[in-house]
């Protein structure tokens, strides 16, 4: 097999001990200290985050994109998504999930950030809190550098710092250890806390001081990290390594599928994308294959528009937080009876997790007042309302049992389950919807039921963020079903 090809823009990997750390405060402050010296940066968050993207794409200013090793596989990560978003750009800045080796598995890199790093060859800086502590970092870091190898810890930032006594007394021990050197260093309290809910943090661009915050952010990072040692770290990246393994070639062989006309077909199909303060959780790739498969995107808001725009053959109604404005989406009645009339003209409509809540009959949205239920779409017999403790959360695999627009029964699927809200079915048995696709969580866990479709099959809802990138060809099915049902909807016309 020859190794998967890539450029040589200068990059580097911003992971952390464990989550908490400080970890994507500093990534934001080193994107905006790099923009500061006039370079384009480009942003990648690693795993299947949808809103510490918003920041770090506010930071670089220009979008953020995920690198997930376990629902996309390695050429798609390489070649699909980080050559070909960093072509243009000066620097690549990649920030980690959770800590640097933690990821779908107990025993294997699969889905961690150490996974990308290797992929990638890219070096690591090291985020640790060394409240504390002072020569016992050199322990922690000598761990973290030792425990996988191939993985690259070329540099530590110190966050949490007492002094800068403190700093020095670290940047010795990792001297001494013959350890990676200390960077950069942070002061308590330095960085200011980015506002966060039950989901993570607050997207950036629903923050009216997001600017501020991360303007903040940059000139802590310039005065305290050593900018152009970090340059240097992130220029040094050798060829890439043979490391696929039977699951990878598996995958890739399966990511290959599309061929180069399906990447390129002229439009065949106009998709409604939903997009506004409520339903903003979309991997940007996902948008883009549906683009190469030739969709033309269309947005709206179901918060403030009054219909849907004109002609179009399918809807995409992602996840996002609709318990947070159930009262203004059931109050814009307009939108509800445009998408309920678009539905049963036939027209396709899919949604994910907050998707799902806004399509289905109603919403129970805890506030302070108690439980409120709001009338949503009702394309669907069952409600949902929110929980006071998170009911899900983890990667999954979906194999549909049945034919549907995303392919043939048996296509998999690979995603995302994270949500607060559960589903409340009729009390009697309804045979209105049927259940279409099994899914399984990464951990062996018992299969059962989920993805859930009308009568008439033109309406399909989970809670499970599904990425396009694990199979391509879903994409390409989606795009061709909503041509075929756009054109017998405008025959009737």
């Amino acid at each position: 097999m020859n190794a998967i090809t890539q450029n040589k823009t200068p990059a580097l990997v911003v992971a952390g001990t464990g989550s908490g750390v400080g970890k994507t405060s500093i990534t934001l402050g080193l994107i905006k200290a790099l923009r500061a010296r006039g370079l384009r940066v480009q942003p990648f968050k690693v795993g299947p985050d949808y809103l510490d993207p918003t920041w770090l794409g506010a930071a670089a200013g220009r979008q953020c994109y995920n690198l997930d090793g376990w629902m996309t596989p390695r050429k798609y990560v390489v070649e699909g998504v980080f050559e070909e978003q960093s072509r243009d750009a000066d620097v690549v800045i990649i920030e980690g999930v959770m800590g640097l080796f933690d990821g779908a598995s107990a025993d294997a890199l699969t889905g961690s950030t150490a996974e990308i790093a290797l992929w990638l060859d890219v070096a690591v800086l090291l985020v640790i809190d060394v409240g504390g502590a002072a020569r016992s970092a050199a322990a922690l870091v000598k761990g973290f550098a030792e425990f996988e190898p191939g993985v690259k810890i070329a540099g530590v930032i110190a966050n949490q710092c007492g002094s800068a006594g403190h700093a020095d007394i670290v940047a010795q021990a990792l001297a001494h250890a013959k350890l990676p050197p200390l960077v950069g260093w942070l002061a308590k309290q330095s960085l200011s806390s980015l506002p966060d809910r039950h989901l993570g943090l607050h997207a950036a661009h629903t923050r009216a001081n997001s600017a501020e915050l991360l303007t903040e952010l940059g000139n802590v990072c310039s005065q305290q990290l050593k900018v152009d040692e970090i340059l240097e770290i992130a220029a040094r990246r050798e060829t890439p390594r043979e490391i696929e393994t039977t699951r990878e070639r598996d995958r890739n062989a399966a990511a290959d599928g599309t061929d180069d006309n399906d990447r390129d077909r002229a439009t065949i199909a106009r998709i409604a994308v939903a997009r506004d303060a409520a339903f903003y959780f979309y991997y940007p790739d996902n948008l883009t294959l549906l683009a190469q498969a030739g969709a033309e995107l269309v947005y709206f808001s179901p918060l403030t528009d009054a219909a849907l725009p004109a002609t179009v053959d399918a809807v995409y109604v992602g996840g996002g937080y609709p318990e947070e404005y159930a009262a203004e989406l059931a109050a814009n009645t307009a939108m509800l009876n445009s998408l309920r009339k678009f539905a049963e003209g036939g027209g396709l409509v899919y949604g994910e997790c907050g998707g799902l809540m806004y399509l289905s009959r109603s919403l129970q949205a805890v506030s302070d007042d108690g439980a409120n239920e709001y009338a949503m779409v009702g394309l669907l017999p069952f409600a949902t309302r929110m929980l006071p403790k998170r009911k899900m959360l983890g990667y999954v695999e979906t194999t549909f049992a049945v034919d549907t627009w995303f392919g043939p029964a048996g296509r998999m699927l690979r995603g995302h389950e994270f949500h607060y809200s559960e589903l409340i079915f009729p009390d009697s048995p309804d045979d209105s919807f049927e259940r279409v696709f099994t899914l399984r969580g990464r951990r062996n866990q018992a299969a059962r039921a989920e993805g859930y479709r009308n009568a008439a099959g033109n309406v399909l809802v989970s809670y499970v963020h599904q990425h396009f990138g694990s199979c391509p060809e879903a994409a390409v099915d989606f795009v061709r079903a909503a041509a075929i049902v756009g054109a017998r909807m405008e025959a009737k016309l």
